[in-house]
C-alpha cells in the first residue's frame, strides 16, 4: 500500500507565531530597546561590546 503523503503547495507555509503577532511584538521590541532578540544577534552585540571595552 501507498502511504498518503502531504501535498505541499510551493510558497504557501503557516506560522502560529506569526498568526498570533509574537514576531512582530519581537520586531518592534528590538527596534525600540536596540536589543536583538535572536541568540546570534544577541552574540554578536555582547561581543562587539566586549571588544570594545578590551581594546579600547
Amino acid at each position: 500500500m501507498k502511504n498518503k503523503s502531504s501535498v505541499k503547495i510551493p510558497g504557501l507555509s503557516f506560522s502560529w507565531k506569526r498568526a498570533l503577532g509574537i514576531t512582530q511584538a519581537k520586531q518592534n521590541f528590538s527596534r525600540k530597546t536596540g536589543i536583538p532578540t535572536s541568540k546570534s544577534g544577541l552574540e554578536r552585540k555582547i561581543g562587539s561590546i566586549l571588544l570594545r571595552k578590551i581594546l579600547g
